[in-house]
């Protein structure tokens, strides 16, 4: 009886006293919160309220989110369209990983709501952008040249 008691013992630990066996994630998924970190109207709101957006659907064939890719948000209750400039995610060769998951809103033609970008967004996002624009017919260019630091 003690011997069934010891292999019950670690699940009911593990289980009742709040330790975790699956890897914490880091991904941009569905109901991920996310910063704002242009200087929009609804953007600045949010987030001095302390009520970041969250995100509701990944437009790419994963579901999982990186650099580049447009996420549609929720945000004071209006849903907008951004863009993500930074994840917390590890990140491939060349991608810099950042202590936050950072978005840019945009409007339906890719045009940014804002007209000036807080944060360092990556180098890389140039290249990825660049093929975006010719495939979906969005222009992201305008979003480049408000960004006034490159990592």
């Amino acid at each position: 009886m003690a011997l069934s008691m010891w292999r019950k013992l670690p699940k009911l630990m593990c289980v009742g006293h709040g330790f975790h066996t699956s890897p914490a994630y880091s991904h941009i998924i569905k109901l991920t919160r996310l910063r704002v970190v242009d200087n929009s109207e609804i953007g600045k709101r949010a987030m001095a309220e302390g009520k970041p957006p969250k995100c509701i659907h990944v437009y790419n064939k994963k579901g999982v989110g990186t650099i580049g890719d447009k996420v549609l948000l929720a945000i004071k209750g209006e849903k907008k369209k951004a863009i993500i400039v930074g994840v917390k995610q590890n990140q491939p060769a060349l991608s810099p990983k950042f202590d936050s998951n950072n978005v840019v809103l945009v409007d339906d033609n890719g045009t940014p709501l804002g007209t000036r970008i807080h944060v360092p967004i990556p180098q890389v996002l140039r290249t990825i952008l660049k093929e975006k624009n010719v495939v979906k017919g969005a222009d992201y260019t305008k979003l480049i040249a408000l960004a006034s630091r490159f990592v």
